[in-house]
């Protein structure tokens, strides 16, 4: 229940917009009709759903009209909540099936890799500090990479977190060599049989071929301790930037491969609809959702209950 809560806290604001957009959309009809439609597909556009996923959504809801013939503007709600549900479910299925095999095998203690990409601001360092919290308190062992030697203030960010979750980072000084970061990081992790590392990387994108060639070597470099590694890639955006979350999105795919996205700062902003735009549109799973300040506000993306609050009367 306090779960719930939480999420219903930090999804408050985008809430609020979506039902006062989906209020005006049928005001005054009985009828879902190409008015009715039309209402709607603004109403999701302007929830920054994004255009493509609204066409989709609205194609849908329309060819339900079509075959059940008459449908009442009340029962709008119910479906509109069906179809972004079924959008998302193919996604979070594969989101969840990657949680739970996160860590480790544990007859092997192979160590689980995971980089961290996206640009600064975002919250991505935060969300690594709390993501080594969450598998600390699952009782697994974690190491950091400070490989985002950009700005001096990340690797010092990272450290205070490195103290907050009792983890070790392995750092080097400004202007060091990101992938010599993550080498020396992966090194360490394996001396230790770590179960988890958490590499973070500089968050640059005006030069897309510069961002691509470095995080390539620092991934050509991890796996020469690890062979397979990273085993996952994951994008950590801000809400709150709304239709610039795709944006960034997109940047990041054509220069990585991305499995998974964090989102954060959900109870800030009025955006929340992007999470479900950007899954859809780029059928990466979202795998992290941040609702607040706290550690425990980084949770577990759930599509179900996140489309359930944001249509909760």
């Amino acid at each position: 229940m306090e779960n719930n809560d939480v999420l219903k806290s930090g999804l408050a604001k985008t809430k609020e917009g979506f039902f006062a957009r989906m209020a005006r959309a049928v005001s005054g009809k009985s009828k879902i009709d190409d008015v009715v439609l039309d209402n709607l597909e603004e109403m999701l556009v302007s929830s920054d759903v994004g255009i493509d996923t609204t066409l989709r959504i609205i194609k849908r809801i329309n060819e339900r009209v079509a075959r059940d013939k008459y449908m009442n503007t009340s029962e709008l709600q119910t479906i509109l909540r069906e179809e972004i549900v079924a959008l998302l479910t193919e996604n979070d299925s594969l989101a969840n099936d990657e949680a739970a095999n996160v860590a480790t095998d544990t007859t092997t203690k192979k160590t689980h890799v995971i980089m961290v990409v996206g640009v600064n601001g975002v919250g991505k360092t935060t969300t690594i500090g709390k993501l080594a919290l969450k598998f600390k308190k699952q009782g697994k062992s974690v190491v950091l990479g400070a490989a985002d030697t950009f700005r001096a203030a990340a690797i010092e960010q990272l450290q205070e977190w490195g103290k907050r979750a009792d983890v070790p980072v392995v750092a080097q000084t400004m202007g060091s060599d990101p992938a010599s970061v993550a080498f020396d990081t992966l090194q360490s992790a394996v001396s230790k049989n770590a179960d988890v590392v958490i590499i973070d990387t500089a968050g640059r994108l005006h030069n897309k071929i510069n961002l691509m060639n470095e995080l390539t070597k620092i991934k050509n470099v991890m796996k020469k301790v690890v062979e397979d590694a990273p085993h996952e890639v994951l994008l950590v955006l801000d809400a709150s930037t709304g239709q610039n979350a795709i944006e960034q999105t997109r940047q990041f795919t054509a220069a990585t491969e991305v499995t998974a996205l964090a989102v954060t700062k959900l109870d800030g902003t009025a955006k929340g609809g992007v999470v479900i735009g950007i899954s859809d549109q780029f059928k990466i799973p979202v795998k992290y959702i941040g609702v607040g300040e706290k550690p425990e506000d980084l949770r577990d993306f759930d599509r179900r209950a996140f489309v359930e609050t944001l249509f909760e009367q």
